[in-house]
């Protein structure tokens, strides 16, 4: 049986860019560019860079639901880049995730134990 690019492989996590990209910009104020690398950076990506046409697409949706806001600078050299920062909404939303992602967690941690406890009987 073949599972590669199965999601038991990890690589699914897309919902996982909005609360990554919202902790990132509560930190500092980035263009998307730079978005894209810090994602990378993190442990969910695991050093690989995540598409960068997706991570745009979650960007444009969290501005419209008012999670972000974004500007054009043109004041430097070379091309205008859009700058993203978070709102109080993005916060307030951020705070949301904090507690979901606690609760997976908590959930995560009881399948675990389920699971190993089924298997291990299995190799026995």
């Amino acid at each position: 049986m073949e599972i590669n690019k199965c999601p038991c492989e990890g690589d699914y996590l897309d919902k996982m860019v909005q609360p990554a990209v919202l902790t990132i910009l509560a930190e500092t104020n980035l263009h998307g560019y730079k978005i894209v690398q810090k994602l990378a950076e993190t442990p969910m990506f695991g050093g690989y860079k995540p598409d960068p046409a997706g991570v745009y697409r979650s960007l444009k949706t969290m501005e419209k639901r008012g999670l972000v806001v974004s500007s054009w600078d043109i004041s430097r050299t070379g091309p205008a880049k859009r700058f993203y920062r978070i709102t109080e909404a993005g916060k307030e939303c951020l705070c949301r995730w904090i507690d979901t992602l606690e609760e997976y967690r908590r959930i995560i941690g009881l399948l675990l134990s389920e699971a190993k406890k089924v298997t291990t009987k299995d190799r026995s």
